[in-house]
């Protein structure tokens, strides 16, 4: 295995990508569910049978401090969006009896808020300059982690088509500082109204 780490901004985007093709692609989350690298954590001390035993791991078992390591910076930009837009809110919520007035409206606020947090967050910008619906040529050696083909492909460089989507590259990324110890897999805390 690698010792390579990739960069900061590419786990970040990496991250977001697999958020949603987790979310959408049961395949793809079913594959992704197998190449995880869990590590081996001793059980909280919070976790034990009627007699005092420890019953084994158990999820919430898994330290904040392995969350800070290995997805904290993808768990604080969750966290974000929730905090600003209330995406997980609203992918948890099933939409399907609601109305499409309903979803629309709900879909607005989730949009405002998220826009809002991303753009104080990080910088996201094109990968290509052309306007959708332009025709592209890629010639041999195009990067192939910038541009996926699509349609029929077939034989080797120049390709010629059209321009679908012009992509997305992060070009900046700006997380607030974690201050004390946080566990960073709480996206939102719970909320008990006194009174």
């Amino acid at each position: 295995m690698s010792t390579e780490t990739l960069p900061f901004a590419t786990r970040i985007w990496f991250a977001w990508l697999c958020l949603f093709r987790v979310l959408f692609d049961g395949r793809f989350a079913m594959r992704l569910w197998g190449a995880r690298d869990a590590p081996q954590l001793p059980a909280s001390p919070h976790v034990a049978g009627a007699d005092g035993a420890r019953d084994g791991p158990a999820p919430s078992a898994v330290t904040s401090r392995a969350a800070d390591t290995a997805a904290g910076p993808a768990l604080q930009l969750l966290s974000l969006l929730q905090r600003d837009g209330r995406l997980v809110d609203f992918l948890q919520q099933d939409i399907a009896s609601f109305s499409d007035a309903d979803v629309g409206v709900a879909a607005r606020v989730v949009h405002e808020g998220c826009r809002r947090a991303l753009f104080a967050h990080a910088t996201v910008e094109p990968v290509r300059s052309e306007t959708e619906g332009a025709r592209v040529t890629l010639s041999a050696g195009f990067d192939a982690d910038a541009v996926k083909l699509v349609g029929e492909v077939t034989g080797q460089p120049p390709y010629a088509g059209v321009l679908r989507h012009r992509g997305w590259r992060a070009s900046r990324i700006e997380l607030p500082q974690t201050v004390g110890a946080h566990d960073q897999r709480i996206l939102a805390p719970a909320e008990v109204e006194l009174g």
